[in-house]
């Protein structure tokens, strides 16, 4: 085939069906008979490239202002495309932001499958840990995003955070599913592991540290705490059990409930008592419409209809929706952390004192579930000050631990990164509760938050059987594993 190219000639051979065929092309790419000659390899090659820069795009805008300023401007800003060459690639932006977890979680999977299949059977939970905070640590800003900011954008994308964590999860365990019964092996719920230390990390992501690694050392050390025999595993399922009797600590009156609205005419109370009417059946209102619509889809318009006042009443109470949202949170977190310590110091060993203020604090969950939304599942979407105070809890939750190591000194005792992630897996349990449809079924995971608590300063025999004291049962032989969740019920 002759090929020209400029004022010169050149020949290459082509062929169909075994011919050789002459064929002049001129210089601009078209064949003599006028018809274009299209190079797939470069377009497709282009438009890989173009996706990935919208993915990366989308991944630093998150990163820098949250979920709220992901916008399509901001993305095609950051990626250097046009906004019709995003609408050929996404819908919308949140089609977008779940493509960017996707693609996040499919790289890390990867990586932990890789890492999981080149270490034994029993070594999986301890090859996918290291994995995990490799990854972290090698690609900060996509892990962050799938980390923690992904927490930010609704019911899908968290729905797409969970599946990933599962789908970890389920590596680990099926590598599990081929030791002996002799083998030893953490006994946790991977799912409550991997979310765990999806926050922890976050923590340190969000700060910016430039050393995630060096957390890998402590982080093994605290999961080899929950290390047993396979044939003793009691905890790899996050099974329900029968509820505590009633901690004397809670509130019987739910702690978030809508006030009585005041009837027409001019009410005989004072100014004050009419506003403090107001600036509770708002954040009652705000509550509600975070757990039914989410932080994002509501409107300041949603919470005056709900809570039934004008809306010049809520902007003298509160500057904008997020100023409503984070009085919500803060009002619950206050609540959470008084009912908790009073618990905590009517008992009379650190044993006792933690079950009754896991007691009191999954029952108050419970019992409240418009302040277990918020706080563990809406707050992410309300923006940095919500985040922080969620951090900041961690550390008031890290004081009931703190008590556990002397209360019995050991020679190598939990760090405070392992108390740090003890707290983040308990709180990822009322996450995951709290995420159910209906009221979330808190207080039966008391056993499961009960073992993650107090294993790492007791040990994995006396903690059982401290727990097994309280649940009003025998030391019982370990049931039978089986690898899928046990069905949930409701009572």
């Amino acid at each position: 085939m002759r090929l020209a190219v400029g004022r010169e000639e050149r020949f290459t051979r082509g062929s169909t069906d075994g011919e050789a065929l002459p064929t002049r092309i001129r210089f601009d790419g078209r064949p003599a008979g006028g018809k274009q000659v299209v190079n797939t390899m470069t377009q497709n090659g282009r438009k890989s490239t173009q996706r990935g820069r919208l993915v990366r795009g989308m991944i630093d805008v998150a990163n820098r202002g949250g979920y709220a300023t992901a916008n399509v401007s901001a993305v095609i800003g950051k990626a250097g495309v046009s906004r019709p060459t995003f609408y050929d690639y996404f819908t919308d932006r949140d089609d977008c932001f779940l493509a960017s977890i996707a693609d996040v979680q499919q790289r890390l999977l990867a990586a932990i499958s890789k890492a999981v299949k080149s270490r034994s059977a029993e070594e999986a939970t301890v090859a996918a840990v290291e994995a995990l905070v490799g990854f972290a640590s090698a690609e900060p800003a996509r892990a962050r995003f799938l980390m923690s900011e992904s927490m930010a954008g609704g019911a899908a994308a968290l729905d797409a955070r969970d599946k990933g964590i599962a789908e970890i999860a389920e590596v680990i365990e099926q590598a599990h599913s081929g030791v002996g019964a002799q083998a030893v092996a953490p006994d946790l719920d991977h799912r409550v592991l991997i979310g765990g230390v999806y926050r922890m990390l976050a923590t340190r992501l969000r700060r910016g540290e430039p050393a995630i690694s060096k957390v890998i050392d402590e982080l093994l050390a605290w999961i080899k705490s929950y290390e047993q025999p396979a044939r003793e595993h009691r905890w790899r399922t996050l099974a329900p059990a029968p509820p505590p009797p009633p901690s004397p600590h809670v509130p019987d009156v739910p702690i978030q409930q809508m006030p009585s609205i005041l009837p027409p005419g001019r009410p005989r109370l004072s100014g004050e008592e009419i506003a403090e009417n107001h600036r509770l059946r708002i954040l009652f209102a705000t509550a509600r419409m975070a757990e039914s619509k989410g932080y994002t889809a509501t409107t300041v318009a949603d919470i005056t209809k709900f809570a039934r006042v004008d809306g010049h009443v809520f902007y003298r109470l509160f500057a904008d929706k997020q100023d409503a949202f984070m009085s919500v949170h803060e009002l619950g977190f206050q609540q959470v952390m008084d009912v908790t310590s009073k618990a905590f110091f009517a008992g009379s060993t650190w044993p006792e004192r933690s079950w009754e203020a896991g007691r009191a604090l999954t029952q108050l969950l419970e019992d409240n579930p418009l302040v277990a939304h918020v706080g563990f599942v809406e707050a992410y979407a309300v923006g940095s000050g919500a985040v922080q105070r969620i951090e900041d809890s961690h550390t008031a939750f890290m004081f009931f631990l703190q008590e556990g190591l002397v209360y019995r000194p050991q020679p190598a005792p939990p760090s405070r990164l392992a108390m740090e992630v003890i707290v983040t897996s308990i709180f990822e349990i009322i996450y995951m509760q709290a995420r159910h449809a209906g009221k979330p079924e808190v207080a039966t995971m008391l056993p499961h938050i009960a073992h993650l608590w107090l294993t790492p300063f007791l040990g994995s025999e006396e903690a059982d059987k401290f727990i097994d004291g309280k649940l009003g049962k025998r030391r019982r032989a370990p049931a039978k594993r089986t690898r899928a969740p046990a069905k949930r019920t409701r009572k």
